[in-house]
């Protein structure tokens, strides 16, 4: 998607007379923050045949991630806004998606023969919320993952975009087929509605997913790996400016440690540094880290000691 926020973040959305336009979304945000890691990785999607659509693929494709399965699609590209809410100081995001290009992605879209060599297929929850095709082609995406390989899930609820039940009933058949099921702890309750976390991660492993993790921001991760509770503090970076984007990172982190047969701990911890550095820098991608970074940040920035399991 294209995204548009103020070009000054101390200016409220409605007061702005300056836009920057910059390149976001959750499932491309993924594959540029696994490719700054070292991990080669490709977007299926479709965007608009229009100027938005040029400015999304020459962005995504300039970061590295392989863009020959994205489809041109007569449908406009979809757009949205952020910006910083002063009287909360979080970051708000509103979405106009509806019957975008995205929105008309389908099984058809998808080329078995790409994704035989594949050893990581992630997806998203949010996909699904676009339309019964976006449903139907992640399904597709996780029956065509090959043998040995990680299919994982974030659950990504977005509720402006549906309701609880609704995303249930789409996401569930993708989480009886998950290697890997991650989300928020907030979503992990909403969707197995349960008021503790533990427990609701307990009903996401009995659908099948062997691999359970809930992001808890700045007090780190806590997971559910082969049935053995794991915990792991987060980082702190050196300020808080944009939240948005550091779910995926998260994920990108932790998934990459997964594919180099890591430890639990290192993979929660990866995850948390990669989170931790994209909320330090305003844009969705532009605070990823580098393979380089990573390591150094690592051994140099502060863990929460106010972490609690």
């Amino acid at each position: 998607m294209v995204l548009l926020h103020p070009a000054d973040p101390n200016v409220a959305l409605a007061e702005a007379r300056l836009l920057t336009m910059d390149m976001a979304g959750a499932d491309s945000n993924f594959a540029i923050a696994i490719g700054r890691l070292g991990v080669r990785s490709g977007w299926i999607s479709r965007v608009g045949a229009d100027p938005l659509g040029d400015f999304v693929l020459a962005a995504i494709g300039g970061e590295g991630v392989d863009v020959s399965q994205v489809k041109r699609d007569p449908h406009p590209t979809g757009v949205f806004f952020k910006h910083r809410d002063p009287a909360s100081s979080t970051t708000q995001v509103l979405y106009y998606r509806q019957g975008s290009a995205a929105s008309h992605l389908s099984p058809d879209d998808l080329d078995p023969n790409y994704l035989a060599g594949a050893l990581l297929v992630h997806l998203n929850g949010m996909t699904c919320a676009l339309s019964v095709g976006c449903a139907a082609a992640a399904m597709t995406a996780f029956e065509l993952a090959p043998p040995g390989s990680i299919r994982s899930l974030d659950l990504n609820l977005r509720l402006q975009l549906w309701d609880v039940a609704r995303a249930r009933d789409a996401l569930s058949p993708l989480i009886r087929k998950a290697d890997v099921l991650l989300g928020t702890v907030e979503e992990f309750e909403a969707f197995f509605e349960s008021d503790v976390a533990g427990e609701a991660m307990v009903a996401a492993a009995a659908m099948g997913p062997t691999t359970v993790v809930a992001k808890r921001g700045s007090r780190g991760a806590i997971g559910l790996i082969g049935g053995v509770p794991v915990s792991h503090p987060g980082f702190v970076p050196p300020k808080v400016v944009d939240e948005v984007g550091a779910g995926d990172g998260f994920d990108a982190g932790f998934l990459t440690a997964l594919l180099e047969g890591c430890s639990p701990q290192t993979a929660l911890r990866w995850a948390n540094l990669v989170g931790a550095s994209s909320v330090s820098v305003p844009g969705d991608i532009q605070g990823y880290p580098t393979r380089v970074q990573l390591e150094e940040r690592l051994a140099t920035w502060p863990e929460n000691e106010a972490f609690t399991s």
